[in-house]
C-alpha cells in the first residue's frame, strides 16, 4: 500500500503538463496564501489513477482546463472544463465532460454535465439498512476451513451485485436574489439500464463447470444456477417487474442556496446551505419488456447544511486548521421511486463523478457502497482539516494536508415490509427469511464510521484525496477498513 501511495503522490506532482497562455506580470501579485496568482489558461493532462474499495483500481486519463483571465478573482476561475475517461479493475467505467462558470452568463453560475457510468457489478445489499442482513460468506470464497469455517455458505462473488449502467445529462443555473442568497434551477435526465450481472463476460475464457472441485474460484455460476440478492428480490416481489430493468427519468429541479464560503474548493470559512425540490418523471417503458415505468413519477426533498470554521492561522496569515462539517437529508414526499434511484443523492450542481448514497467513498466512508437503500435518509460528515505544508514545483502551487473525520448515515423513511407475506414468499422459493432479514432490528439505528484523509492540492482547485475509513459495525462492512483515492474534498 505504501508503494501505491508513493506512486500516486509522484504522479500528481510530476505528471502535470501545464500551460499559461498569458505570462504573469512582474512584480507578481499574490493571493491570500502568499502564492503568485494564476492568470490566463492553465491545464494539465494527468493519468486518472485512483482507488476505491468498492470499485477497485482505476486507470485512464483526465484533464482540467482553467481560465483565470487577469487573475483578479483567483483562486476562483472564469471557466473550468473537466474531461475524464477511465475504467476500474472491478469493471466500472467513467466517461465524463463537465463545464462550470460564473461568467459565461453574467451574474449567473452555469454547470453542464454529461456522464456515462457503466457498472458491471453494482452493489446491492437489500432494503432498510440493518433490517437486511449482510453475510460476507455469501460472496467470499476460501478453501481453507481454518480461515472460513462456513465456506459452504458461499453463493457467488457477485451475490451482492447487479448490472447497472447510468447515463446522466444535466444543466444547472444559479442567480442572485440578494447578496449571498441565490436561486437555483436545473433540468436533466437520468437513464438507468439494469440487468443481471453478465457472468459470461466476467468469466472470460473460464467456463462454468460444477464438476470441477474449485469452480467457485475459476468461474461464476449463472444467475439461473446461483441467483444473487437482486434476483431473489425480484422473485420475492420486493423489486417489481416495472423497475427491475431500469428506465429513463427526466427531471426538473428548483431551490435556494445561501453561500458565504471564501472559495468553492476547500473553503476555510463560511456557510453553504441549500434547500430544493426535484420532480422525477418516468416517460418511457422499462428497458427490457413491456412493463410500464410511468408509475414512478415522484417528488423528492433535499436539504444540506455545510459550515467551515477557521481554527488557527500561522504568523504568515495562512489558515492551518479548519473545522468542517455538513449534514443533510433526502426524502420522497410524493409518488414512488424505483429501487435503483434510492441510491442517488440529488445535488444542485454536478461537481463530482459520483453522487451515490448512502455508504461508500462519496457519502459515508468505510461503509459498503449503497448499504442504506431506503426512500429517505439523513447523513453527516465531520472533519478537521490540517494544512501541513505549502510548496511550489515550477510555477505550480502545492499543499499537503491531513483530515481526521467521522461519518454517519441513518434511514428516516424506510420501505414498508409485510413480514408475514414476505416470509411466505421466501419460503415458497425454498429459502429461509432469517438468512436475509432481521425484522427485529431497528431501521433507525445510525450507521457510523471514522477515518483519516490525506490531501495533496495543486493551485487550490486540483486536490488529490486519499481517505482511510473504518466502519463501527461489521454489518456495514466485513473488512476492518476501506481505502479511497479520489479527486477533491467530499464536501
Amino acid at each position: 500500500m505504501k508503494k501505491i501511495f508513493s506512486m500516486l503522490l509522484i504522479a500528481l506532482m510530476l505528471c502535470p503538463v501545464g500551460a499559461n497562455a498569458k505570462r504573469q506580470k512582474k512584480p507578481q501579485e499574490v493571493d491570500s496564501l502568499g502564492n503568485p496568482i494564476k492568470t490566463g489558461w492553465n491545464f494539465g493532462i494527468l493519468p486518472s489513477i485512483a482507488y476505491d474499495a468498492d470499485y477497485g483500481f482505476q486507470g485512464g486519463l483526465l484533464t482540467n482546463i482553467y481560465y483565470y483571465g487577469d487573475g483578479k478573482q483567483y483562486p476562483e476561475y472564469i471557466h473550468s472544463i473537466y474531461v475524464e475517461a477511465a475504467y476500474t479493475t472491478k469493471h466500472h467505467g467513467i466517461f465524463r465532460v463537465n463545464y462550470d462558470s460564473k461568467y459565461l452568463i453574467p451574474k449567473h453560475r452555469l454547470t453542464l454535465d454529461a456522464t456515462y457510468l457503466p457498472d458491471a457489478m453494482c452493489d446491492f445489499y437489500g432494503f432498510n439498512g440493518y433490517q437486511s442482513k449482510y453475510d460476507y460468506a455469501f460472496s467470499t470464497w476460501n478453501q481453507n476451513p481454518a480461515k472460513m469455517p462456513d465456506s459452504m455458505a458461499y453463493r457467488s462473488r457477485v451475490f451482492y451485485k447487479y448490472k447497472r449502467d447510468l447515463i446522466r445529462v444535466a444543466g444547472d443555473i444559479e442567480g442572485t436574489i440578494y447578496k449571498d442568497l441565490k436561486w437555483n434551477a436545473g433540468i436533466g435526465v437520468l437513464g438507468y439500464l439494469v440487468n443481471d450481472v453478465d457472468v459470461n463476460m466476467l468469466n472470460g475464457k473460464n467456463q462454468y463447470d460444477p464438476s470441477l472441485p474449485n469452480y467457485a474460484q475459476r468461474a461464476l455460476a449463472p444467475s439461473s444456477v446461483s441467483p444473487g440478492l437482486y434476483e431473489k428480490y425480484r422473485d420475492w416481489g420486493l423489486i417489481s417487474a416495472d423497475e427491475a430493468r431500469g428506465g429513463w427519468h427526466p427531471y426538473v429541479r428548483a431551490g435556494l442556496t445561501y453561500d458565504t464560503r471564501d472559495k468553492r474548493q476547500g473553503p476555510n470559512k463560511g456557510i453553504y446551505t441549500d434547500l430544493f425540490l426535484t420532480y422525477n418523471a418516468a416517460f418511457n417503458s422499462s428497458y427490457y419488456g413491456n412493463q410500464a415505468a410511468s408509475g414512478f413519477n415522484n417528488l423528492q426533498f433535499n436539504f444540506t447544511f455545510r459550515h467551515y470554521v477557521p481554527v488557527f492561522k500561522d504568523k504568515k496569515g495562512i489558515q492551518r486548521i479548519t473545522f468542517a462539517y455538513r449534514f443533510g437529508t433526502q426524502n420522497v414526499i410524493a409518488g414512488r421511486t424505483p429501487f435503483y434511484m434510492n441510491s442517488y443523492l440529488n445535488t444542485l450542481f454536478i461537481q463530482r463523478v459520483y453522487y451515490e448514497g448512502l455508504g461508500g467513498g462519496n457519502s459515508v466512508r468505510g461503509l459498503l457502497a449503497h448499504r442504506l437503500n431506503a426512500l429517505g435518509y439523513l447523513f453527516a460528515n465531520v472533519e478537521f482539516r490540517f494544512r501541513i505544508v505549502n510548496f511550489d514545483i515550477g510555477h505550480q502551487h502545492f499543499f499537503i494536508g491531513l483530515n481526521p473525520f467521522f461519518d454517519l448515515g441513518m434511514i428516516t423513511q424506510p420501505y414498508t415490509l409485510d413480514w408475514t407475506d414476505l416470509q411466505a414468499r421466501i419460503e415458497a422459493t425454498g429459502d429461509n427469511m432469517s438468512s436475509y432479514f432481521n425484522k427485529d432490528a431497528s431501521v433507525y439505528i445510525p450507521h457510523m464510521s471514522a477515518g483519516l484523509g490525506l490531501k495533496v492540492g495543486m493551485n487550490e482547485n486540483f486536490v488529490l484525496s486519499c481517505d482511510w475509513a473504518m466502519p463501527i459495525d461489521k454489518q456495514d462492512n466485513s473488512k476492518w477498513a476501506n481505502f479511497y483515492v479520489k479527486m477533491g474534498y467530499l464536501f
